[in-house]
């Protein structure tokens, strides 16, 4: 058996996530606590109780959502190795889990992946006013017919819009300026997309209109210390191992600002000889997806006490 960890970010966050843990498992419970004890010790604010009580708002920012949903996968992460679960052959992160992984592969120190991933996404908040940058999900449509249509609209409007998540066959996710979007969104459904749906999120990912932030972040990554990963994590922008330091750092720097190439990160998993996945962290969105990439590669969420101890079972 080759076991496959994956982490995911933005989106799959929850007011009161890992809440319910604490108080079905004590011990579960003490391992979250003393994460987000620190991280909230980095931060210089009470991570866990914005995570447990809001207000949703705030929890969405990204600002907030990145360093919560760190601490939350690891904190998962943590309490699998305590309960000397198997060791995954290979790690991956969607956009932010990658991050997470990266924290997992023992590449990076969590309390400094609390302040970087903070850092980005002030360095992402700023890069963009407030309301002119959106995302949205383009279903029912290959993802090449996406790309021309982003492709058109840049080309009649001279506005940003791009294919910036490859999530699954028939799900791509596209972000760019909010009026470029949106016209995106009117030519996808009126050629051929079952459904095209714009995100809640407070800026656009992936997309050139992050390329300000990508060279904030290359500074703060010069001042982090990165370590060659204890497991191998492939990442989201080249589907590649990077070990070397300087390689990783320049692949999160990209990440910003490209696609995040999910269904081609799921075969690579296969072709290195994956046959189970588990989703660490809060949600089952991955899962989900995996589901659409790969019917036949087994995937399990792990986001409570009751699938923490059923993945333990079902894997050991």
């Amino acid at each position: 058996m080759s076991i496959a960890f994956i982490f995911p970010g933005q989106g799959s966050q929850s007011v009161g996530m890992l809440g319910n843990i604490a108080d079905e498992n004590p011990e579960y419970g003490e391992i979250i606590t003393s994460i987000f004890q620190e991280a909230s010790d980095t931060l210089g604010f009470d991570l866990w109780e914005m995570t447990q009580n809001g207000p949703e708002s705030e929890l969405n920012t990204t600002r907030n959502t990145q360093p919560a949903m760190l601490a939350a996968g690891y904190a998962l992460w943590q309490i699998w190795k305590n309960k000397e679960g198997a060791t995954p052959a290979l790690l991956a992160g969607h956009s932010l889990g990658e991050y997470t992984a990266l924290v997992c592969s023992e590449a990076l120190e969590f309390s400094d992946a609390i302040e970087l991933v903070a850092s980005r996404g002030r360095y992402m908040q700023d890069a963009i006013k407030n309301g002119d940058g959106a995302m949205a999900a383009i279903l029912g449509m290959d993802c090449e017919d996406v790309i021309k249509v982003c492709e058109e609209i840049v080309q009649t409007s001279g506005r940003v819009v791009s294919a910036v998540n490859f999530n699954a066959p028939g799900q791509v996710v596209i972000a760019g300026h909010s009026d470029a979007v949106e016209q995106a969104v009117s030519l996808a459904k009126n050629t051929g997309a079952k459904k095209a749906v714009k995100l809640a999120v407070s800026v656009p990912s992936h997309c050139s209109l992050m390329d300000s932030a990508a060279e904030k972040l290359a500074k703060k990554l010069q001042s982090v210390n990165i370590e060659r990963p204890v497991i191998p994590v492939i990442n989201n922008v080249h589907v590649t191992i990077e070990n070397e330091t300087d390689s990783i750092r320049d692949s999160l720097v990209k990440q910003l600002s490209r696609p995040v190439r999910w269904v081609e990160t799921i075969n690579k998993m296969v072709a290195e000889g994956t046959d189970q996945i588990v989703e660490c962290g809060p949600g089952k969105v991955l899962t989900g997806l995996n589901k659409r990439i790969n019917r036949q590669l087994p995937s399990h969420p792990m986001f409570d006490a009751a699938t923490i101890d059923k993945v333990f079972e079902e894997l050991s």
